[in-house]
């Protein structure tokens, strides 16, 4: 869907939240090695994370005897980082509680019912009538899924404000005696995170980039590529070594698609706000869309120090591209790919 820029909703504001423990890669690879030693050791040093926070003191992952410890864990923490993102954005962007009309939370790393926005609501003075909207299962494209779809309701109600909230806790999905490669990445590369997006409509003043149209793709005979397998013991990692293959085989492509109609190509955007994924997937984009050096800097950045944040990280990726924003006027693109096997691309002005 494509919008005027008159017409565009803004993103007011965007805060994150992380927990108070922050562990070098060397500290959390001295924690989790007995998982699978030298293997993991060679994961761990080559997924270019540097610094991680964790939901927990690290020497208390040991004592989780089960899903539903870890469950009840991610309840507490993941309601405590949300309400201090959404607090702070809304601070930020200068509405308050009363005026949110739209809240859309979104998690992949632990289950509640009611969910969290639902929990936060009295916390934090949302409005009785408040619309709700949880998301579950989008995992990593979810970040920028949900500035989408928050755009799509903004068009329909141009005076309203939405927030956005992501909360991932990684770690407690991480399964201690799984050796499989793919839990070796996983415990090799995901943090613990989350954050706020409000999103004004076009009838309510305010600053920061209007976002002006989005596109979502799901890509044939992908559906085991990546997501969870859940069971008796929790969230067990499903991710494919093709993650790094797909994205360099389809998104050159489907972002020059999605451009051409704005009268844009690649070389136009100023700045990529992109989901880190890790490092081979990086280097996927750069390649397939012909990046230069410094591009993908940000997103770099954010997976070497915070690690990847599923559905927070490209949030994260905004926030800090928000605190040095390029020219007015000039074009941005968010883009995020996760479980489906799909991508989401949000185009965005300056």
């Amino acid at each position: 869907m494509t919008t005027s820029g008159r017409q565009a909703p803004r993103i007011a504001a965007v805060e994150p939240a992380f927990p108070a423990q922050k562990y070098t890669q060397e500290e959390i690879l001295a924690e989790l090695s007995t998982v699978s030693g030298r293997v993991f050791t060679r994961f761990a040093q080559s997924a270019g994370v540097e610094h991680r926070h964790l939901a927990l003191p690290i020497d208390q992952y040991r004592d989780l005897t089960g899903f539903t410890d870890a469950n009840n864990a991610y309840i507490d923490v993941a309601l405590e980082l949300g309400e201090r993102a959404i607090k702070a954005a809304l601070d930020n962007a200068g509405f308050g509680p009363q005026d949110v009309d739209l809240i859309v939370s979104t998690t992949v790393t632990g289950l509640a019912v009611p969910s969290l926005e639902a929990r936060l609501a009295e916390r934090l003075g949302l409005r009785q009538d408040v619309k709700r909207l949880p998301l579950f299962g989008l995992g990593c494209v979810a970040g920028a899924a949900g500035v989408a779809r928050v755009h799509d309701y903004l068009l329909a109600y141009p005076d309203h404000v939405a927030v956005l909230l992501a909360v991932e806790l990684c770690s407690l999905t991480v399964q201690r005696t799984d050796s499989s490669a793919a839990n070796l990445v996983a415990a090799s590369l995901f943090g613990d995170g989350a954050a706020a997006v409000v999103v004004a409509g076009a009838g309510r003043a305010g600053a920061g980039p209007r976002v002006l149209s989005s596109r979502s793709r799901l890509y044939p005979g992908t559906p085991e590529v990546m997501g969870w397998k859940i069971g008796a013991e929790g969230f067990r990692i499903v991710l494919s070594a093709e993650v790094a293959a797909i994205a360099e085989k389809y998104l050159g492509g489907d972002v020059t698609d999605f451009l051409a109609p704005h009268g844009l190509h690649p070389g136009d955007i100023a700045s990529w706000v992109s989901h880190p994924g890790g490092p081979k997937v990086i280097d996927a984009i750069e390649r397939t869309l012909a990046l230069g050096p410094d591009s993908l800097a940000v997103t770099r950045k954010s997976l070497r120090e915070k690690g990847n944040m599923s559905s927070v990280s490209v949030l994260h990726v905004l926030h800090e591209t928000m605190t040095r924003p390029p020219n007015p006027g000039t074009p941005g693109l968010m883009m995020a790919m996760g479980p489906g096997f799909c991508s989401e691309l949000v185009l965005m002005q300056w």
